[in-house]
């Protein structure tokens, strides 16, 4: 039998704790006997918390040291500035060596950074700590906008939930794609989640802008649905095309016109989320032109389609198109009655 244990740190989530117990717990081999077994593996002294409010110890039969010879180890999540302990970390690498599967959920990420097991690896984390784990651990190429990462030995999951998605990717890796299909319906939730955890991540506008800048970026904010060339956006800031690039860079971190394609791509999520005026109109009110421009934009930027993620996250309150969508007619090959589909 499969052998999972999950490494209970102090401060660790008891959210992300609690979802491999329940994934692998669904996992049945062919003549329905358990497919693993797992351990919730704690310190001497470990504390849980599901909120500042809501804080509890957790026991267990096992201890820390019961997770070496696990087949797999995952790391749930703990406080992002924390220090791991000392035994959890030499645990850990000596777990890596050793051959284990080794995963985490959420901030358990940094658990394992401190262990060295992200370095020269691509990993993510909650989309809100992921510019800490990257500056605190510049050997780890930290990808803010997918659900999880799997580097093969190590795997990791962006925020919460996301660890759901993880371990039902492991148990796809081990068992198939039926027993995770299984697994996905008694926790009624899709094997595989569309797009990734950029759809989630709170967009802020700046508290203010470049003493240099600022007008200009306002005034690019005020014509989102106009065309705009890098030459008007000069002229506007009334600099040559080269100095505008150099400043932009250095106050922005990008370029005039990735910066007016992310604000775009803003607008559209504002409007989707919270009128419900049809795609064309989104996509005229944003600058896109087209739905089909509309949408390639988006979905590389956010991980999932604007249709999709108007269903995810309208406002209840605000009419919406027919289930989130606009129709169009399409004929058959057969030459019968056109059947309606969606735009994207």
């Amino acid at each position: 039998m499969h052998v999972v244990a999950v490494l209970a740190l102090d401060g660790v989530s008891a959210f992300d704790l609690a979802i491999p117990c329940q994934v692998f717990a669904f996992v049945t081999g062919p003549d329905g006997s358990p497919a693993y077994e797992v351990r919730v593996c704690v310190g001497r002294d470990t504390a849980a918390t599901a909120g500042p409010t809501a804080p509890f110890r957790v026991s267990s039969s096992y201890d820390w040291e019961d997770a070496l010879g696990a087949d797999t180890i995952i790391v749930p999540g703990i406080p992002a500035e924390s220090l791991p302990d000392r035994r959890a970390v030499r645990l850990l690498r000596e777990a890596a060596d050793g051959g284990a599967r080794i995963a985490s959920i959420c901030t358990g990420a940094f658990a394992l950074a401190h262990a060295g097991l992200l370095d020269g690896r691509r990993a993510t984390t909650h989309w809100r700590f992921a510019d800490a784990l990257a500056e605190r651990f510049p050997g780890t190429s930290v990808d803010p906008s997918v659900l999880y990462v799997d580097e093969g030995q190590v795997l990791t999951s962006a925020g919460i939930a996301a660890g759901l998605d993880l371990c039902l990717h492991m148990v796809r890796r081990d068992h198939g794609a039926a027993a995770a299909a299984h697994a996905a319906r008694m926790l009624v939730m899709p094997p595989q989640r569309t797009g990734g955890q950029a759809q989630f991540i709170e967009y802020r506008t700046p508290e203010s802008d470049s003493a240099d800048l600022g007008g200009t970026l306002q005034w690019m904010r005020g014509k989102l649905g106009e065309p705009l060339s890098l030459a008007d956006i000069a002229a506007h800031a009334m600099m040559s095309r080269r100095s505008l690039a150099r400043h932009f860079r250095a106050q922005t971190g990008t370029t005039p016109l990735r910066w007016l394609l992310a604000q775009r791509v803003q607008r559209a999520r504002e409007l989707l989320e919270t009128t419900g005026l049809p795609l064309t109109r989104v996509a005229e009110a944003t600058g896109f032109g087209s739905v089909e421009s509309l949408r390639h934009h988006f979905t590389r930027q956010v991980g999932t389609t604007p249709s999709a993620y108007r269903a995810a996250f309208h406002t209840d309150d605000v009419p919406a198109p027919k289930a989130g969508r606009i129709l169009r007619t399409m004929g058959t090959r057969d030459g019968a009655a056109g059947r309606r589909a969606p735009e994207d």
